[in-house]
């Protein structure tokens, strides 16, 4: 059974309220719940209380659904980082501002962690390989950070590449485990996370 924070109650859509983003939101809430091959495009057409014909003047396929949601989701990740490290000089303010971010999207937008990084592979080629790569970008962006703060000897670190795997894969965690009725707040996680990453990287103010 899924986490309860993850699914979405109400009354069954009006056909008339049904649009592109709708069915988006109910495939994403349905594959957060049940996996991309656990749920069937009948599901998603009734979640939003229509019949699963009219679904296709939104769509083309379940697949078009899963490329689009990941898609969008990489999109805002990288938009998030760019924003965060924008106008910082220091390596240790990019990665603590750009951990604060990334891992406050893994509390506060759950279901779109859940699905990126459970059901990105049951995308066919091509575009398992341009998502992949939009992954190995966002990892780039971060390594690279963590290697400037090895050149100029504020992090201590031995390997770039590693430290910028355990970061990522730890904020990656809090999908699983985050509740919003939890003793701490998305913005206390978050916080608590970047500081988690300097010491990752053996930062030496």
């Amino acid at each position: 059974m899924a986490p309860a924070d993850v699914r979405r109650s109400g009354p069954r859509t009006d056909r008339t309220a049904v649009t592109t983003e709708s069915v988006l939101d109910a495939a994403l809430t349905l594959f957060a719940e049940r996996g991309y091959h656990g749920t069937a495009v009948s599901q998603v057409a009734a979640a939003l209380g229509v019949r699963t014909p009219s679904l296709y003047n939104h769509m083309s396929s379940k697949q078009e659904l899963l490329e689009t949601l990941v898609g969008r989701t990489l999109d805002d990740v990288h938009a998030e980082f760019d924003e965060a490290v924008a106008g910082l000089d220091t390596p240790a303010d990019q990665l603590r501002a750009a951990v604060r971010v990334y891992a406050r999207r893994h509390a506060t937008h759950r279901r779109e962690a859940l699905v990126v990084n459970r059901d990105t592979t049951s995308l066919p080629e091509p575009a398992l390989s341009r998502m992949r790569q939009r992954r190995r970008d966002h990892e780039t962006a971060v390594r690279a950070v963590i290697s400037r703060g090895i050149e100029d000897g504020s992090f201590s670190v031995g390997n770039a590449g590693l430290a910028s795997f355990a970061i990522l894969e730890m904020s990656v965690s809090i999908a699983r485990w985050f509740r919003e009725d939890g003793p701490r707040t998305a913005e206390q996680v978050a916080d608590e996370y970047a500081e988690f990453a300097l010491r990752v990287v053996r930062f030496r103010p």
